[in-house]
């Protein structure tokens, strides 16, 4: 098991690696159930892929390579990437860019079906972070090579900039750090007057706002499906509908068993990296790790903006957000494909995937209920809630069901 640790630990760090480099769009392609892979360099097929002639999960031997300016030898690495999100499909293009040798895992008939495809595709300029931290450095790099790729693959993407507004006195202190962190992450934003507001949005009230120059909209899903063909014209492969079962090591390997529909058949890996989302936690239970973190699923809650209303909004409109909450709190956008939203709120959910009010899974329930218990090793039960005001840490005008919070919240004005 100590062995297994160290992999996971080095598959930690390859995920690092690879979400500073690549992030990119393109032309969507076909991504629905199958497999998708392309034959080696060598002529060799990987392991699953038509006409391979063996099962699914025939070892590839590892071999050397020489690659970069230097002419290293590197070692080729048999890699299984779990989830075909933006995470997991950026670290498998990475790593099949570096000549490794790449499989993704994904439980969904197709890719980006959760998080990434279902948010309000802004490019965030590093804004909101503590200078001089991972997460400002990875936003302000990323936001810029997410534009490069999307602009050089033809996905759609646009820098619109965005505006923070104070609609009262009070908010304007908070306003203020806010352009002091944009200095320090260099992010370029200006503090701007009531009147220079509304030369970049007519229609919207403030006291006082900070435009924010960077700040784009891309399209997610178009950067999945073209991730995807980065992995698979370098030698990867993706298998959509199949699910981790669990991994074990062994003399020759990780030995990780998937179902796929009602068949369970094993790959065969070097390394397993996980970027599995909502359900991290579980996979790395099937991996035979405890997980520290315990995880609370909240749905964020969209409402579409119509015409007239939706053309009194240019670009991207957020609050000043209250340093109390986990939330930037309700804002307008509109989006590449021109709709403009309003939102989110956040509600707790009843299954880490569920995006209506009526999809309940008893299983995540009692996962999210049972954070009063003791947790394993010994540590004390997690304190949510106690310190952000409320069941679970959410303000009650978060906590309101339906979706006039975002309309009235998005109609608040000095």
């Amino acid at each position: 098991m100590g062995s297994f640790r160290r992999r996971w630990s080095a598959s930690r760090d390859a995920c690092r690696r690879a979400a500073t480099g690549t992030c990119s769009t393109s032309a969507p392609v076909p991504l629905g159930t199958g497999v998708w892979a392309k034959s080696t360099s060598e002529g060799r097929q990987r392991p699953g892929a038509p006409g391979a002639g063996g099962r699914v999960g025939t070892a590839v031997r590892v071999h050397r390579c020489v690659r970069g300016p230097f002419r290293r030898r590197q070692l080729v690495a048999r890699v299984v990437v779990v989830g075909a999100g933006i995470v997991g499909l950026a670290v498998a293009a990475r790593l099949a860019d570096g000549g490794h040798e790449v499989t993704v895992l994904e439980k969904e008939p197709a890719v980006a079906r959760h998080q990434t495809g279902r948010n309000s595709g802004v490019i965030h300029s590093g804004l909101y972070y503590a200078p001089g931290s991972l997460k400002a450095r990875m936003a302000t790099a990323g936001a810029a090579s997410m534009k490069e790729y999307a602009q050089r693959r033809g996905v759609p993407v646009r820098t619109c900039g965005k505006l923070v507004v104070a609609s009262d006195d009070s908010q304007v202190p908070g306003l203020h750090r806010l352009a002091e962190r944009a200095v320090a992450n260099d992010v370029d934003a200006q503090l701007l007057t009531p009147a220079q507001a509304r030369e970049h949005e007519p229609h919207i009230a403030s006291v006082a706002a900070l435009w924010v120059t960077q700040t784009g909209v891309v399209d997610y899903p178009g950067v999945c499906a073209a991730l995807v063909e980065d992995v698979v014209e370098r030698g990867g492969q993706l298998l959509t509908d199949t699910q981790v079962v669990a991994a074990h090591e062994r003399a020759d390997g990780l030995h990780v068993q998937v179902r796929t529909g009602q068949r369970e058949h094993e790959l065969t890996a070097d390394l397993l990296v996980a970027c599995a989302g909502l359900q991290a936690d579980r996979v790395a239970r099937a991996c035979g790790i405890e997980p520290a973190a315990r995880i609370v699923p909240f749905r964020g809650e969209y409402a579409t903006v119509r015409e007239p209303a939706a053309s009194l909004v240019r670009g991207l409109v957020y609050p000043v957000p209250d340093p109390r909450f986990p939330f930037l709190g309700v804002h307008l956008t509109r989006g590449v494909d021109g709709h403009v939203h309003a939102g989110p709120n956040a509600v707790l959910a009843l299954a880490r995937e569920g995006y209506t009010w009526g999809q309940v899974s008893p299983r995540d329930v009692l996962d999210t209920f049972s954070l009063a218990r003791p947790v394993a090793h010994g540590r004390a039960p997690p304190r949510v809630g106690r310190r952000r005001g409320g069941p679970l840490g959410v303000p009650p005008a978060v906590r309101a069901v339906g979706r006039t919070v975002p309309a009235r919240a998005a109609r608040r004005g000095p």
